[in-house]
């Protein structure tokens, strides 16, 4: 039976424009206890797990959302994929890997200069937020994911993220495994890095 709190937070979160944090949804229902909210959330998963839509937990944030098998039919028009380039993909990358990161930090990484142009593409699709600033001289702005990039890749949190044998696993890994034996093989470990970063 559907105790009176799970219908508080059916009808909360079914109203909300955002998803919402255990915490929100216990300030809104009047303090409620947070043990009671996650009890009424676990039970309401239960309730919709066979149902049109899906109550699922985002980055610590709880939404519904169209189950997946139907999805295709809420859609009227064609999407128009939107591809990253290369830098935009090892970019997000590192970020969703090494959070929270710097600029610098990035460019380490990857061993190129990254055009700010990258960064750019990646905050106005969501993915990717200003996370404060590094305390050392300059101060300089650190980046992580958001909550939307958990939510447009299917994670529940960066946990889930595919760890370095899946990667391998999938043949992500294989170039770049190829081309660090051949640098450690050839002995020469001071290879030229380049300057800057092909255009996006």
């Amino acid at each position: 039976m559907t105790s009176e709190l799970e219908r508080a937070v059916e009808a909360t979160l079914f109203a909300s424009e955002e998803p919402m944090a255990v915490d929100d949804l216990a300030k809104h229902l009047g303090d409620a206890e947070k043990g009671a909210i996650r009890d009424a959330l676990t039970a309401l998963v239960d309730v919709y797990a066979k149902r049109g839509i899906n109550l699922l937990e985002r980055g610590k944030r709880w939404h519904f959302e169209t189950a997946p098998d139907l999805a295709h039919l809420l859609r009227r028009e064609k999407e128009q994929v939107r591809r990253l380039s290369r830098a935009g993909t090892e970019v997000l990358a590192i970020i969703a890997y090494h959070e929270p990161v710097s600029r610098a930090e990035i460019e380490s990484i990857r061993g190129v200069q990254t055009a700010k142009g990258t960064l750019d593409v990646l905050l106005e699709a969501g993915w990717v937020r200003a996370a404060g600033r590094r305390d050392v001289p300059g101060r300089p702005i650190i980046y992580a994911t958001t909550p939307e990039f958990l939510d447009h890749f299917g994670l529940a949190s960066r946990r889930d993220l595919p760890g370095i044998d899946e990667l391998r696993a999938a043949g992500l890994l294989d170039p770049v495994d190829d081309a660090y034996d051949d640098l450690i093989s050839s002995g020469d470990d001071e290879a030229p890095v380049p300057a800057e970063e092909n255009s996006d």
